[in-house]
């Protein structure tokens, strides 16, 4: 398998994950960084022993094929423009776009200029979601045609040090976490023809409890407690809730009722876990491992338990996809529409009305556990 050479461009929290991560695949061989702040380049890359590039070196580099955009949401689109006109195939993380319009403008430049562009969130490739998956392609359950899926909580300032940026537009629930549970949604029963939704923010402020600014509050601009439900081209109907105003609940993180029994998946911000499937009685049981790759804990959360995480598994795809001339799984067409139904979420909510989709993508492939092997080292 060809190595490519990845770049990254932003420098934050999120970046020490891809740059841990990224030696564990083939494909992938990072070589610099990049940040507005030169400062935060250079520990970077002192870090990891990678060298620190302004944003235009990176952008120009001839070792670089591939340029991962981890900037705050909001630059997002500026950046992944940037890389695109620099001749570089992108990924970004998510959400890769804000809005449906800057979307299709990167769909379009992509397209001319014969370059891919991936997005995560990859943890749909984990082995607990691909075991969800391959129970619903070999009809376990029946036909899926209904479902629940909650992600809430009491917030991220009790933890990040600077979250300004989660509850301004462009942030809050839905589009912060909404990515993982969407597109796990999108790539087990396919893509979404109409949504509805109600939303509120319960506080007007934050205050953050971590690091140099403990004390200090935030303003609430976005959203913070929204549920939607979710019209399915396949006819399901399922229920999201996203919030950051509940101090403590008993929801499962994922649901799926279908016409012969039910699946409960774990939580699809995390690769692994376990999948339990019930039958029309009731009975759940576990369902056996298939020995996928991305299911082997390989790390602690902060909680001290241990979690798989292969976060790189859909860059690492990608640059596989590109190489063998194939379509990546964590595709722009995926996560355009992901993006489409976030934002039309919030647009519901605002107006008060359904929403029909205008944009359709094809689930992504399934990742088989031989071909997750492969792209590990």
């Amino acid at each position: 398998m060809k190595t490519v050479g990845v770049g990254i461009i932003g420098c934050g929290n999120i970046s020490t994950s891809y740059l841990k991560l990224a030696p564990l695949f083939k494909a992938l061989e990072v070589r610099a960084v990049a940040d507005l702040n030169m400062d935060a380049a250079k520990l970077r890359a002192e870090d990891f022993s990678f060298r620190a590039d302004t944003i235009d070196d990176l952008l120009a580099a001839d070792d670089i094929e591939i340029i991962v955009n981890l900037t705050i949401p909001v630059a997002h689109f500026d950046v992944t423009k940037r890389i695109l006109e620099a001749g570089k195939h992108a990924y970004s993380e998510k959400p890769f776009v804000l809005t449906l319009e800057e979307g299709e403008a990167l769909r379009s430049l992509a397209a001319e200029n014969g370059l891919r562009v991936g997005s995560a969130p990859d943890t749909f490739l984990g082995g607990a979601h691909q075991l969800a998956r391959a129970a619903i392609d070999e009809n376990l359950v029946g036909d899926i045609i209904g479902g629940t899926c909650h992600v809430m909580s009491r917030g991220m300032e009790a933890w990040h040090p600077n979250p300004d940026f989660f509850f301004q537009p462009g942030g809050g629930p839905i589009l912060d976490l909404g990515p993982y549970y969407v597109t796990n949604l999108v790539q087990l029963i396919g893509p979404v023809k109409a949504v509805t939704a109600m939303a509120s923010a319960s506080f007007p402020t934050r205050t953050i409890g971590n690091g140099p600014r403990e004390g200090e509050t935030v303003p609430v601009d976005t959203p913070t407690n929204i549920h939607a439900v979710l019209a399915f081209e396949n006819g399901a109907l399922i229920t999201l809730g996203a919030s950051w105003d509940v101090c403590a609940h008993r929801h499962e993180n994922m649901e799926l009722y279908g016409t012969d029994g039910s699946l409960y998946l774990p939580d699809p911000n995390f690769f692994g876990g376990e999948v339990y499937q019930a039958k029309q009685n009731g009975d759940s049981t576990a369902i056996a491992s298939r020995n996928h790759a991305f299911e082997i804990p390989n790390a602690k959360d902060g909680q001290g338990n241990d979690r798989a995480n292969y976060r790189c598994a859909g860059l690492a795809d990608m640059a596989a996809a590109i190489a063998s001339g194939r379509p990546h799984r964590c595709s722009l067409e995926l996560a355009t529409h992901v993006v489409e139904i976030m934002t039309a979420i919030l647009q519901s909510a605002e107006e008060r009305r359904w929403i029909d989709m205008v944009t359709a993508c094809e689930r992504p492939d399934a990742l088989l556990p031989d071909q997750a092997r492969a792209l590990l080292i």
